[in-house]
């Protein structure tokens, strides 16, 4: 296969020096003033009232809080959560779940405020610190019910865990050994069982939410070959909604179909050609993937937005700069994607992309924004 090529220790020593996310030096976040790319964008107004519907709220992974964003105009309102927020989930109460490298912050996205920062019992995780492999909450998912809230805690140097809160006593009622650096966690239609995608153990957690008994599918289309110095693993996974199978992109060529019951998958060609990190989809089951850029700069395509539509047609939408995350507005029309980026070249604003004409416009919104959902 052509991507067995850098496994190779001489591509291994270039790829280091390219946009991705293998395990590595950090250089952090940029120090705190710097100036962004938005410095001199004026800021929309903040609305008075009450958070008009519509809004976005990114997690500003280069400082301290959460960042709400008029999609028209920019950034109006910011709420201290704690230190790098990393995912975020909004649930029908219009509370908002924020996986903080300290804790979970709660905060109530209609008047704009955190109301609480419940700790993790996670052991090993660290002193609060920003950058990629810093400790803490990554992944972040509510069950359909509303009533736990799941997230993946990565331990520095070793396994991670799911830590579960209770949404109504605000405590952490339970915690699951996963696998390495839990980049996204998500729900069972059913509630039934939560799904850690560990990046650096190529895999994926199948926790029960009844007793939080584990098991463990290895995801790795590419094989593991390269171990923590692979580019190639898995990132971010989606639930299917016709069928509850998972859905994780590799690299803007192969998405795995797994069925987290029996652990059989089957690959699926894309045509991206990038390497590739959030995805969403909509409720009629298109798929929406973020391409950061390339891995092979000899051979990869840039950054992109992919969308796949449930038959398999896929539309890649050029992206300007690499891009971590998205979400989708209510009438499906409109995807927000985060420029925050994990790695170097992110950069402080969202790219609001028009799924039907393709057009992009880049938003300033935040400070290296990861996380984002509509309000």
């Amino acid at each position: 296969m052509r991507r067995a090529a850098s496994a190779a220790a001489g591509v291994a020593a270039l790829v280091v020096l390219a946009t991705g996310c293998a395990a590595g030096a950090d250089t952090g976040p940029a120090p705190r003033g710097t100036p962004s790319a938005a410095a001199g964008s004026p800021a929309a107004p903040a609305p008075s009232g009450r958070t008009p519907s519509g809004s976005l709220l990114v997690a500003d992974f280069g400082a301290d809080t959460v960042t709400f964003v008029d999609p028209a105009r920019g950034a109006f309102d910011s709420v201290e959560v704690g230190t790098a927020p990393y995912g975020l989930v909004v649930g029908d109460d219009g509370r908002a779940w924020v996986a903080t490298a300290e804790g979970v912050a709660v905060v109530d996205t209609a008047g704009r405020s955190r109301t609480a920062l419940i700790p993790y019992e996670t052991d090993g995780i660290g002193p609060p610190e920003h950058g990629e492999y810093r400790g803490g909450g990554m992944g972040i998912a509510l069950a359909p019910d509303g009533r736990h809230v799941y997230v993946g805690v990565n331990r520095p140097g070793g396994d991670g865990t799911v830590e579960v809160v209770d949404t109504a006593s605000l405590e952490v009622t339970g915690t699951a050994d996963v696998g390495r650096r839990p980049f996204d966690v998500d729900v069972s239609r059913d509630g039934r069982e939560v799904y850690a995608t560990d990046h650096d153990s190529f895999d994926v957690t199948v926790v029960r939410a009844d007793t939080l008994a584990t098991r463990r599918i290895e995801v790795a289309p590419y094989g593991t070959e390269g171990g923590l110095g692979s580019w190639l693993k898995p990132h971010y996974a989606v639930v299917r909604p016709s069928d509850g199978r998972l859905l994780l992109p590799f690299e803007g060529e192969r998405l795995v179909v797994l069925d987290p019951a029996s652990g059989e998958s089957r690959v699926e060609r894309m045509t991206a050609d990038t390497h590739q990190h959030g995805a969403a989809i909509t409720a009629d089951g298109t798929l929406l993937v973020v391409g950061t850029g390339p891995i092979d700069p000899s051979s990869d395509e840039g950054p992109s937005l992919t969308v796949r539509a449930p038959d398999g047609r896929e539309r890649i939408i050029p992206l300007d700069g690499p891009h971590e995350d998205v979400a989708v507005s209510a009438d499906g029309r409109t995807a927000y994607v985060t420029g925050g980026f994990t790695r170097d070249g992110y950069w402080d604003g969202i790219t609001v992309v028009d799924l039907d004409s393709g057009d992009t416009r880049r938003l300033p919104a935040g400070s290296r924004p990861l996380g984002v959902a509509v309000l």
